[in-house]
């Protein structure tokens, strides 16, 4: 009985190291990236980029046809730039590529956007954001609600006055 209870011990063992030797490794992550911020951008805007190169020591290329190319420069362990979209390029979705010194390659996408721009401000209200331009007919009739309201207060001051020379008497 002792016997099999080694033979099992020592063949669970077996298979336990057998296990870990044969697992595939963990996923590592990717030595070569390219990454642009903001990741949609409106033409004629800038765009960050930050990549990585299996060494980032010297300076890579980054070419899309969102802004041509540019050269990313170590800087903080990686390489980075600023790119910016010409006013003219179209509304699009674009390849970002990176091109390390080693031959290595990495991309993203950038989505550009087209340029709105509002004629006016929003309808929120009066103050001349609602359409046509109320502002003389506000201000005469906070005018009129002002003198309306003064003469009403000095009537019912009159009656008060009034009322209280009559009960003197």
């Amino acid at each position: 009985m002792a016997t099999r209870r080694r033979a099992a011990i020592l063949c669970g063992a077996v298979l336990a190291v057998g296990g870990v030797l044969i697992a595939p490794a963990p996923a590592r992550a990717a030595d070569v990236f390219v990454q642009v911020n903001p990741s949609t951008v409106e033409a004629g805007y800038m765009v960050g980029i930050k990549a990585s190169c299996t060494s980032n020591t010297q300076p890579a290329t980054v070419e899309s046809g969102a802004f041509g190319t540019v050269t990313v420069q170590p800087q903080a362990g990686f390489l980075t730039a600023v790119a910016t979209v010409p006013h003219k390029t179209r509304a699009d979705t674009y390849r970002v590529r990176l091109s390390c010194p080693d031959g290595k390659n990495g991309s993203t996408q950038l989505m550009v956007v087209g340029a709105t721009r509002p004629s006016r401000g929003p309808a929120t209200g009066f103050g001349g954001t609602a359409g046509d331009d109320p502002g003389g007919l506000l201000v005469t009739g906070g005018l009129v609600t002002t003198a309306l309201g003064a003469v009403l207060g000095l009537i019912a001051l009159r009656r008060r006055a009034r009322s209280a020379t009559a009960r003197r008497i």
